[in-house]
């Protein structure tokens, strides 16, 4: 693919992203115009709304693995992963706001959403075992809670850096809010 032509299809793909996570009944025709490129070049790549959304949300689950990859959850220390998962999905998030869930029918999609969930679970295990979780919570709390601190530093304070919203995110897991 020709470097133009790559760069086209990067910003259909965001642009569809942000514009989805907007209205997911957004047409091809407004992400087009929103990304600035005729609606022929998309149609050329994508063949219909359809291939054009599972698109957005593979180039989404790319950026999460990357994030989970990078934050070397059985490897590193589990505070300094921990750090690195959370601003990773923070700034996934944020370049890729379309919610995963919407794609559940999709078994493909589906399938590798399961799999970062299983990482991610077997990386609070071993938080658990390793101290830096208690270990009285129902089972699947504190993951959870870590997908929804991870959403609200994301999405309600987008104004604050990435690395800056992970130090108050796992401050707030670690820490709780409170003064005691």
């Amino acid at each position: 693919m020709r470097a133009d032509a790559a760069r086209n299809i990067e910003k259909v793909l965001r642009t569809g992203a942000r514009l989805l996570a907007q209205d997911p009944t957004t047409t091809i025709a407004a992400i087009a115009v929103a990304a600035e490129v005729d609606r022929r070049t998309v149609y050329r790549r994508f063949d219909s709304r359809e291939t054009l959304l599972a698109a957005v949300y593979e180039a989404r689950l790319d950026a999460v693995g990357k994030a989970i990859a990078a934050a070397r959850l059985t490897e590193a220390p589990v505070a300094v992963a921990l750090h690195r998962y959370v601003e990773g999905i923070i700034t996934a998030t944020r370049e890729w706001p379309v919610e995963l869930q919407r794609m559940r029918a999709d078994t493909g999609i589906r399938d590798r959403r399961a799999e970062f969930i299983a990482q991610v679970a077997a990386f609070i295990q071993r938080a658990v075992d390793e101290g830096l979780f208690r270990n009285d919570f129902p089972e699947g709390w504190i993951q959870a809670l870590l997908i929804h601190t991870v959403n609200v530093a994301a999405h309600e304070f987008p104004g604050i850096d990435a690395a800056q919203a992970a130090d108050f995110a796992v401050d707030s897991l670690l820490r709780g809010t409170g003064r005691t």
